[in-house]
């Protein structure tokens, strides 16, 4: 690797905030796939001529367009030039649709009417060759398919840009199994395309920089990380295994088990879903299941993925969610996954606590440490921005709030200053916008936030993350007060969120910070006594509030039980405190 090379790694890498010590990516290892030997190199030059012919093609009728007045009015032609992108780009091939799937994401590069058209790109291409698929499966499994499976579908399931999927039965024990190929000769394809995308970048990069405030070499460096790994079975593998330990105990979320002893690089063989598909809002209601409570278990399992697990499906489009009859949802195809560093997801908690309590400048320090501003970056003009934003959010009602607008907000935001939005959070964006459209497709009076703040409340309120209940103690004081209301609605939010709301564990852990922590006594003082007067009232609606959602006698016997604990921490304390007299 180049020094310059390394120095934009080492920037990814520290904002997904860890080391990788052997990447499927880097420009250095596509340079040497794509260029490996002289006929290797000719293609790499037809390559360029075919790409370079379709650009400027594209280029000379956006130039054209500012030249002669045509007869459609503007929004019609530009809205044209963006159908003619689109097909331009599924024309060029797989890498090209993953591309156009990145921008779609990306109001940072792409203006908004691009945007939309591109949001309808699909991945679907013609399948290869049955001959070619069952040749592929017999050379990786080592054996004839008669040996490992009585049965194998005559046509794929499923076909897309980087492989297609068969159902079939296994021999050894009569499951339903899907079987994932991928598609011949795909890899030198994806690295010819990427070593191209890589040099128009350098191209590219100081333009980029003075005009969009982004990074064009870390942003391919990103996107190639992102489909190399969906190249690799290997890593999707993994990727199952470990969605299906964070969900195993979950009774509402199926995630198909893997059969890792039949998967390689190139295959995945995986437990077969038979399911309805999850836009499908009359099968679903045929099948019995409670349409209100499916869309409940959706929009929670994907804020566990993102909020408790730091990994998530960042791609739970239409084909890959199923409604199974028992009244579960189950997610397939889990190539397209990203990940969440401890200390990021933590940043992530603290941008919610900040909008809670409407501090715009910590807000947009949160947007710094997540990667969306440079370092150094002048936020003074972006806060009124950001809280016109959030203002204007808080402004509507749940009833006709939806997490699209919003962003709609934000992505022009995005497009005047200097922001860019990292790989994995646009497919986070992504993601629960596709998931809000899921919702609304089954119910189209759907409100997120009906759904989403409830369950975001119970985990304030009742996780036993520490990190977590200092930021439910950061929610509930503003400017040394104690807020009694955001109490009250925090337990009116997790209460009406379904499931059982058990405030023991919270009680006692808020005990146990009280006796150990001095400050918060005397907040919590203040807090009962403020305005010179006794907030009896306040802690009559709060109790009435948790009534018959506290256990008081496992309450009163798990705390005889932690008092021996307790006591010891107190005398801890104390003789801390002495010493440090």
């Amino acid at each position: 690797r180049t020094d310059e090379d390394s120095s934009f790694l080492e920037q990814f890498e520290l904002e997904v905030g860890a080391c990788v010590a052997q990447r499927a990516y880097t420009p250095g290892r596509i340079q040497k796939e794509a260029l490996a030997t002289p006929g290797d190199r000719i293609r790499v030059f037809g390559r360029v001529l075919e790409v370079t012919g379709k650009l400027g093609g594209f280029a000379l009728s956006l130039a054209w367009d500012g030249i002669v007045e045509e007869d459609l009015p503007k929004q019609q032609r530009v809205k044209s030039r963006a159908a003619q992108l689109r097909e331009m780009l599924v024309s060029l091939g797989p890498s090209f649709i993953k591309a156009g799937q990145v921008l779609a994401n990306r109001p940072d590069i792409i203006r908004e009417d691009y945007m939309n058209e591109l949001c309808i790109l699909q991945d679907d291409v013609p399948a290869f060759s049955n001959a070619q698929a069952f040749e592929i499966l017999e050379n990786e499994l080592g054996t004839s398919l008669d040996d490992v499976f009585s049965e194998i579908s005559d046509a794929p399931i499923a076909a897309a840009s980087l492989g297609q999927v068969y159902k079939a039965r296994l021999r050894s024990n009569g499951e339903l199994v899907a079987v994932k190929v991928q598609r011949p000769g795909i890899r030198p394809i994806i690295a010819r395309d990427l070593f191209l995308f890589r040099k128009l970048a350098y191209l590219i990069n100081p333009f980029a920089l003075e005009r969009l405030g982004c990074n064009a070499q870390l942003i391919l460096d990103e996107f190639g990380q992102k489909i190399m790994e969906e190249l690799d079975y290997v890593q999707e593998t993994r990727n199952l295994k470990d969605f299906y330990e964070n969900f195993k105990d979950d009774p509402y979320v199926k995630i198909p088990k893997v059969f890792s002893s039949l998967c390689t690089s190139k295959v995945i063989v995986m437990e077969w879903i038979d399911g309805i598909r999850c836009t499908d809002p009359q099968g679903i209601r045929d099948a019995g299941i409670d349409v209100e409570e499916f869309i409940r278990v959706g929009v929670v399992s994907g804020l566990r993925q993102l909020l408790e697990f730091g990994l998530f499906h960042g791609d739970p489009h239409p084909g890959n969610i199923f409604a199974l009859r028992d009244g579960r949802i189950a997610y397939v195809d889990f190539g397209n996954v990203a990940e969440l560093s401890s200390r990021n997801k933590q940043i992530l908690i603290d941008a919610v606590v900040h909008a809670i309590n409407e501090d715009y400048e910590e807000m947009a320090g949160d947007f710094m440490r997540l990667g969306f501003l440079a370092p150094g970056t002048d936020v003074s003009p972006i806060v009124p921005a950001l809280e016109k934003i959030w203002q204007d959010s808080l402004g509507q009602s749940l009833e006709v709030f939806n997490f699209r607008a919003v962003t709609a907000r934000f992505n022009r935001l995005v497009y005047r200053y200097p922001i860019r939005i990292p790989e994995r959070y646009s497919l986070v964006i992504r993601s629960l916008l596709t998931q809000e459209g899921i919702c609304m497709t089954l119910t189209p009076d759907f409100k997120f936030l009906e759904v989403a703040y409830p369950y975001v409340a119970k985990r304030l309120l009742t996780d036993e993350d520490p990190a977590l209940r200092e930021r439910l103690f950061q929610v509930l004081f503003r400017d040394g007060k104690f807020q009694w209301e955001r109490l009250e609605n925090l337990i009116c939010l997790a209460r009406d969120g379904g499931g059982d709301l058990d405030l023991n564990d919270t009680l006692k852990d808020i005990a146990r910070v009280v006796l150990l922590d001095s400050k918060l006594r005397k907040e919590l003082l203040i807090a009962f006594t403020d305005d010179n007067r006794l907030h009896v009232q306040e802690v009559r609606s709060l109790m009435s509030l948790v009534q018959g959602r506290v256990d008081a006698q496992k309450l009163v016997q798990e705390s005889a039980e932690a008092l021996p604990t307790i006591s010891r921490l107190l005398l801890k304390s104390w003789s801390e405190s002495v010493l440090a007299l």
